[in-house]
């Protein structure tokens, strides 16, 4: 279910503003700064979990300042549900990882559990190494499979939106990061 209008502004405003933009941007560009202090040398395939790392990437692709080449996969266990299901591959990497250096770029690590899907179909295909950046950490007290090798934020256990992350189907848009009330 998609929600109208009138509905996603009442959920906005109803939100807690957890960081705001500038903060947001602070973040990134402190992630592309220790990556490329990593990669540099590494011509690797950024790959971008779609949909909710779009907006993360870009601006991240922008501040890297070495070769790199770039695909896409989109692979997902939300949906529009605050919990995660089953994971659904909708999109595998389309380019050649074999002897590669793979960066990873997602938007969020909540449970961990399709970040490390992806790690695993990235090294299956024969990457000679798997990186992953994630803009949000969630502090969820979980053990989660896989650890972040550069993270922006760390964010509550609680549900998320903004800045690519989406609530409902909405406000991917949003420069800042929010959380909806209550958990």
């Amino acid at each position: 279910m998609t929600l109208t209008s009138r509905q996603a502004r009442d959920m906005l405003q109803q939100a807690e503003l957890l960081y705001p933009a500038s903060v947001v941007q602070a973040a990134v560009a402190r992630v592309a700064y220790e990556i490329n202090s990593a990669l540099a040398d590494a011509h690797p395939l950024v790959l971008s979990v779609m949909g909710g790392a779009v907006v993360f990437t870009g601006q991240l692709l922008t501040l890297l300042d070495f070769p790199l080449d770039f695909d896409y996969v989109h692979v997902s266990r939300y949906g529009r549900n605050h919990e995660g299901g089953q994971l659904h591959w909708k999109v595998e990497p389309r380019e050649n990882v074999a002897g590669r250096i793979v960066l990873v770029v997602d938007d969020i690590l909540d449970e961990g559990e399709t970040l490390a899907a992806v790690r695993q179909r990235v090294l299956e295909l024969g990457a000679a190494g798997f990186y992953c950046a994630v803009f949000a950490d969630k502090l969820n007290g979980k053990s989660k499979p896989i650890r972040a090798d550069f993270t922006g934020l760390e964010v509550p256990d609680r549900f998320i939106f903004g800045f690519g992350m989406d609530v409902e189907g909405a406000w991917r848009n949003l420069p800042a990061i929010y959380a909806t009330k209550g958990k």
